[in-house]
């Protein structure tokens, strides 16, 4: 699938760089300039929201989310030896750090970031859009993601994908 590639061999720091710039672009187009422009449309209608904490919680989730997708980036770079685009992907399969809890934690933190940002914003809209970028990842890029990754790892990534749940981390059952 052209979308899905191996990224070439290449130093950590070549790695780290080019991570650095996709989450760059990533994060500035879908977390600061998509959801300011939504929620300027939506307090045109009165439609936002404010509450006494809502900045510092959102804060906080901004932070935290971060903190995993960037370290998600790094476990990427450094144990898969590729980036987190699929067109520069992992070329060793990766189940440790962030990835043994959850199998797509940048996923995971984006969409908290996402929700960070509307939070600030106090914007529903946001939060909908949030909410629609998800839905549209787990039907749509994930199962793409699956494949390939299938594909690739074979039945390191079965075993992989029978071990780690998708979106919520849940204690193991002895």
């Amino acid at each position: 699938m052209p979308w899905f590639q191996r990224a070439q061999p290449a130093a950590t720091s070549a790695l780290l760089l080019r991570t650095f710039v996709q989450l760059t672009v990533f994060w500035g187009v879908f977390l600061f300039i998509v959801p300011p422009a939504i929620a300027r449309v939506e307090r045109s209608f009165a439609l936002d929201f404010a509450l006494p904490t809502q900045r510092a919680v959102a804060v906080g989730v901004f932070l935290v989310a971060s903190a995993l997708g960037l370290g998600s980036a790094w476990t990427m770079v450094t144990v898969g030896r590729g980036t987190p685009l699929p067109l520069d992907g992992p070329r060793e399969l990766v189940a440790r750090g962030p990835y043994a809890v959850v199998r797509n934690p940048m996923a995971v933190a984006g969409l908290a970031q996402g929700a960070g940002v509307g939070l600030w914003l106090g914007s529903w809209l946001v939060l909908a859009y949030v909410v629609a970028g998800g839905v549209l990842w787990h039907l749509f890029v994930r199962p793409a993601e699956e494949a390939d990754l299938l594909a690739t790892f074979g039945d390191a990534y079965r075993a992989y994908r029978a071990r780690v749940p998708l979106w919520l981390p849940m204690r193991r059952r002895s």
